[in-house]
């Protein structure tokens, strides 16, 4: 049962505080990360090689070693929407474990699509239209992704076309019901529009599809489409430094709330976005020594590239298209079991991420369907928010910590969006009917 605080719950900032640079990690790593590869010659890339998919400016930013990158005004613009996000103490939450904790988390969920994917999908559709690309093809798993760019790409005045996981696209209609009413197409991946889309579909009668099916399929479009570019909402570098806003602004309100350390920080990863997002600036705080926060990867054991992948160069698709990617990795063609966090149903993880791993900068565990779910209702009943299907696991993290935590601990959970259009799932849990994974 909810029930009234009196001390202060809430830090929203301004929107002079919207950070004005993305902060990009690989200035300030103890060691550089390994380079992309050519998919044909195993060469590291060149700018050159990535024209067909990705406008300059955004290729330039995948390769920039630079510590920060201005946020054009254009972006800055559309980020006033729903930009700073909230942080809340989670008072109700601290009562309901009976921890000796303080629990705050960032909510993502209030941006115009409930997520936070709409922070890199607003510029990568900036820098597309700038470019004079006049259409975006792209993956989405649960379909968070889906509806950021179909948000940022009518925003920008562009077509947008999503080729959807197959078992989310059936199972959660409203998300791409989300994604056509702004203006977007899309359909369940492996589909008969492509070629690779046939050949997976003739090999796996059944598959329920994998984000790495969908992304080969994206690409395709993209490549034979000389107006269109391939638009991706997590794993690459340009990705995770514009989710950077997250963990900037996160930073400066936990300075609000006086918290001069922060002990965990829990945030959910399937592709590395959200996580990339919150931690990175926190990680330069423990590399420069202002704090010394554990930060922890809360990934689905459907999914468990960190805790049970390998560390190697893989494809970031199925079909074998992308460059190859350093990564923990349970290979290309690894289908996860199709549980609801459809956007954690990722064969890899982030390169950055992954190197940050491999470095001990970032500790990784992985979390069942059912304990995520059960973290979700009872911090939807504690803080009258219901989240994401994919940050129940941060949650459920979190708890794990808060229940074992000492006297005064400070605890951070990424709550990366709002579970609203999740509620068929909640309903499953609810009743019993929910398999573990």
């Amino acid at each position: 049962m909810l029930s009234p605080v009196s001390e202060q719950t809430k830090v929203v900032l301004t929107e002079a505080d919207i950070p004005t640079h993305w902060y990009n990690i690989v200035a300030d790593l103890p060691t550089p990360p390994a380079p992309p590869l050519h998919p044909a010659t195993d060469q590291p890339l060149v700018p050159d090689d990535l024209i067909a998919l990705f406008p300059m400016g955004l290729i330039e930013q995948e390769a920039s070693a630079e510590r920060w990158i201005p946020i054009p005004d254009e972006v800055r613009e559309v980020y006033k929407l729903w930009r700073p996000s909230p942080m809340y103490r989670a008072y109700r939450l601290e009562k309901a474990l009976g921890t000796p904790a303080r629990i705050y988390y960032k909510y993502e969920g209030a941006s115009p699509v409930g997520s936070h994917k709409a922070n890199s999908s607003v510029p990568q559709a900036y820098f597309n239209k700038i470019a004079g690309r006049t259409r975006l093809t792209t993956e989405t798993g649960a379909g968070q992704w889906g509806a950021a760019l179909a948000f940022a790409a009518e925003t920008f005045g562009l077509k947008c076309d999503i080729w959807q996981v197959r078992s989310s696209f059936e199972g959660k209609p409203y998300r791409h019901a989300q994604m056509e009413v702004f203006g977007a197409w899309s359909i369940g991946s492996p589909s008969e529009t492509t070629e690779i889309g046939r050949k997976l579909r003739e090999q796996f009668p059944d598959t329920s599809g994998s984000l790495g099916m969908a992304i080969s399929e994206a690409v395709e479009a993209a490549v034979k489409d000389p107006n269109a570019s391939y638009s991706l909402g997590s794993v690459l570098n340009h990705v995770l430094l514009h989710q950077t806003v997250i963990g900037q602004e996160a930073l400066k309100q936990l300075e609000v709330f006086g918290e001069p350390k922060l002990d965990y920080l829990f945030a959910c990863a399937g592709g590395g976005s959200n996580l990339g997002g919150i931690s990175f600036p926190v990680i330069r705080e423990n590399l420069e020594g202002r704090q010394n926060t554990t930060i922890v990867a809360c990934e689905p054991k459907a999914a468990p590239s960190l805790t049970e992948g390998e560390f190697r160069y893989d494809f970031g698709d199925t079909a074998g298209m992308t460059p190859k990617l350093k990564m923990y990795t349970l290979g290309q063609n690894f289908v996860p079991d199709p549980v609801h966090a459809g956007g954690l149903r990722y064969h890899g993880m982030a390169p950055l991420v992954s190197h940050a791993y491999h470095e001990g900068l970032v500790k990784a565990i992985s979390v069942r369907q059912r304990e995520a779910f059960e973290a979700g209702v009872l911090f939807s009943r504690a803080e009258g928010i219901i989240p994401a299907s994919e940050s129940n696991h941060a949650i459920a993290g979190a708890i794990r910590q808060a229940k074992q935590a000492a006297e005064g601990e400070v605890i951070l959970i990424g709550v990366s969006g709002s579970g609203l259009l999740d509620l068929p799932a909640y309903t499953e849990f609810l009743s019993g009917e929910m398999a573990d994974s």
